[in-house]
């Protein structure tokens, strides 16, 4: 049978190794922003009015910074990569089933 400060610091030790685990998790969630001319360099191919187009669309999800129409448009590049990526399966799936 183990005493209570055996228990104790086992619990500790699991409490700090939990932490540890989420301070880690947490700095992997960085949130790349990207304009619209750096998608356009991310995306080989992509025009900057192909990416608006889809902005407007409600396809590609986007922020506006600053204030007004004149405020500077930011993608998430996860979300830009996303996109594209289901574009690209379900090209695939199509051509498979034809």
């Amino acid at each position: 049978m183990q005493t209570k400060e055996e228990i104790v610091s086992e619990i500790i030790s699991l409490v700090t190794q939990l932490a540890d685990t989420q301070e880690t998790e947490q700095a992997d969630q960085t949130v790349e922003m990207l304009t619209i001319r750096e998608c356009t360099e991310v995306i080989r191919g992509l025009s900057e009015h192909t990416v608006r187009i889809l902005i407007s669309q409600g396809k590609l999800p986007c922020v506006r910074t600053g204030q007004g129409l004149r405020g500077k448009i930011l993608i998430n590049k996860a979300d830009l990569i996303a996109y594209f990526n289901r574009q690209t399966a379900k090209k695939h799936i199509v051509q498979k089933g034809e």
